[in-house]
């Protein structure tokens, strides 16, 4: 039986959209994004320190927290999800923290529970990972790895070991929503990891806008957005669903005419 991941990406370039759980009406604004087009699902857990991130994703892990947000509910929005939206491949995205302080495999067993295909973990390196990707393929659910500009061929096997669902390229060496890599260099390495792994190879970090996503779509197998969508929760609060199938649907007719 195909998995979700499979589904969503054999259709061609598939668009990844983030937000971040407990910011706004999360339930409202996963539906808008579905209802938009995306084709795969980020939610982000708020964490305290998010290193990876720039300055949108912060802001919203922030006023997350402030909301008093735990991980329970971070299962429950996907559990919820999950019921609403049986095919749209969903990713649970952060750190380490959260995702270990209660053993991971209790981590990976919630997500399994709650329906979650994937999970990214930012800040554990595949040479660090002896417990959370062994708990989370244990249970069924796809540990995604992060490559970068950095990763070069003699670590790349380790990135890849292990790694399943999608690769997550981080176009820039630096933090989520600032700047954006120059196609060229986008090409480059998207060709350096398709020839290395047969996993569908998606890019983010500075994707803001439509004609940004439909040039990386012409090479990747998926484009990830994230800032630009937590920016209109920023802006909308809890009526931000509307904007962000707008921004969606654009998103994604950019990203599907690749095809």
């Amino acid at each position: 039986m195909s998995t979700r991941f499979e589904m969503a990406f054999s259709k061609g370039p598939a668009l990844v959209c983030f937000i971040t759980g407990g910011d706004g009406d999360t339930a409202a604004n996963l539906d808008a994004l579905v209802e938009g087009g995306a084709d795969v699902i980020e939610l982000g857990m708020p964490f305290t320190d998010p290193m990876a991130d720039g300055p949108a994703i912060q802001e919203a892990n922030l006023r997350s927290l402030g909301k008093g947000t735990r991980t329970a509910d971070i299962f429950r929005y996907a559990a919820e999800f999950r019921q609403r939206h049986p095919q749209v491949p969903l990713v649970l995205m952060g750190y380490a923290n959260p995702m270990t302080i209660r053993g991971p495999e209790w981590f990976a067993a919630e997500c399994a529970k709650a329906g979650v295909d994937g999970v990214i973990c930012v800040d554990i390196p595949p040479e660090e990972d002896a417990a959370l990707g062994p708990a989370l393929r244990d249970a069924g659910v796809s540990l995604i790895r992060l490559a970068t500009p950095t990763t070069d061929a003699a670590r790349l096997p380790a990135v890849l070991e292990g790694s399943s669902g999608f690769l997550y390229y981080v176009s820039v060496a630096g933090i989520t929503g600032m700047q954006q890599a120059a196609q060229g260099s986008i090409e480059e390495a998207v060709a350096k990891l398709k020839a290395a792994s047969d996993i569908p190879v998606t890019v983010g970090f500075g994707v803001r806008t439509p004609e940004q996503a439909s040039s990386i779509a012409k090479v990747a197998d998926g484009v990830v957005v994230g800032s630009a969508l937590v920016d209109l929760v920023k802006e909308h609060g809890d009526k931000a669903a509307g904007p962000l199938k707008e921004l969606t649907s654009a998103l994604a007719e950019a990203v599907h005419s690749a095809r």
